[in-house]
């Protein structure tokens, strides 16, 4: 697959097509979401941060389980459930603390596959699921799952802080393998020690302290370039980014590991003199780093190959989300 091919087939990933109403639905609530005078940060980030006072923060963040993943495998959309929501913390720097669920079914076998997978998921992560509510008269099945975090207020990681000059960096554990119902997962977690895997949520925490970063956000459903992409538009910027510099498992054409969930993966900004020391705390912990572009001022995502260069995105026509940072 030729570079210009590849980007198409980026751009209209569904992936990244189903985060277009994102800002139709949080602009309805743009008077209201400070109504308490405590909210740091609302929307464009993978949480929301209220002041609590003594320089601390309450990091909120929910995910709805994909219809598509519940279907393949309610064990995984349970199991997954924990993870997505505690990589949300994850990348803002902060330690997750406990979580709720709303489950909706009438199906007892898929609610104990759910609830199985959201146990393992707990025990491997670490942090609770402390209450919910179901819906037993559900016409469907579905899992929504909320987390709480908290962290200092000075060391909190965003995604608006990206400026020119820059560097991105991809992190992803490679060590992995593609989920075998539901192919658009990398999974790096199932495998592994609980310990290994609570040290990688602490690794990002530990950058976060050090205020290593300009911004990041985790990889989630946009897969790699398209969690990068809404990092830019939250941040108003653009980046070059090289292709073959992205940390890729062998085993996984381009095409497919772009658009992949990982286990563990983020996608990160810093100042050049603070790169090496994030590549060697996220490589302690068996997620490789790497240095894969600029960030640049102009307000475009180009993707480069050898001597070929395409636009991902141009956020003066494009929008994943639709949220800028309103003081840039």
């Amino acid at each position: 697959m030729d570079l210009s091919s590849l980007v198409d087939s980026i751009r209209s990933f569904e992936g990244i097509t189903r985060k277009n109403l994102i800002k139709d639905v949080t602009g309805l609530l743009e008077e209201t979401y400070n109504i308490s005078g405590r909210t740091l940060l609302g929307f464009g980030d993978d949480a929301s941060a209220l002041e609590i006072g003594n320089g601390q923060v309450v990091l909120l963040a929910a995910d709805g389980m994909w219809g598509k993943l519940m279907e393949a495998d309610p064990w995984w959309a349970g199991y997954c459930s924990v993870l997505v929501n505690v990589n949300d913390i994850a990348a803002m720097g902060g330690m997750p603390i406990g979580m709720t669920n709303v489950l909706s079914t009438q199906d007892k076998d898929i609610c104990r596959q759910i609830m199985d997978g959201i146990n393992e998921g707990v025990k491997k992560f670490g942090v609770p699921m402390v209450g919910g509510h179901v819906h037993p008269d559900a016409p469907y099945n579905s899992l929504d799952v909320s987390i709480t975090g908290i962290m200092n207020r000075e060391d909190i990681i965003t995604s608006c802080g990206a400026r020119p000059g820059d560097k991105v960096l991809v992190a992803i554990d490679l060590d992995g393998a593609i989920h075998p119902q539901f192919h658009l997962n990398w999974d790096t977690t199932t495998m592994k020690s609980a310990d290994l895997v609570q040290a990688q949520i602490t690794a990002m925490n530990e950058i976060a302290k050090k205020h290593l970063l300009t911004a990041g956000k985790d990889i989630s459903n946009p897969g790699t370039l398209g969690t990068l992409g809404m990092l830019l538009e939250t941040s108003n910027m653009g980046a070059i980014v090289e292709l073959e510099l992205i940390p890729r498992s062998n085993d996984v054409n381009w095409e497919d590991w772009l658009k992949l969930y990982p286990g563990s993966g983020f996608v990160l900004t810093a100042r050049e003199e603070n790169v090496q020391r994030i590549i060697e705390i996220l490589e302690n912990v068996n997620i490789t780093t790497m240095v894969v572009g600029s960030i640049i001022s102009d307000q475009k995502l180009y993707l480069t190959s050898g001597n070929d260069k395409e636009i991902v995105f141009d956020f003066c026509t494009d929008k994943i989300t639709g949220i800028h940072d309103e003081n840039p």
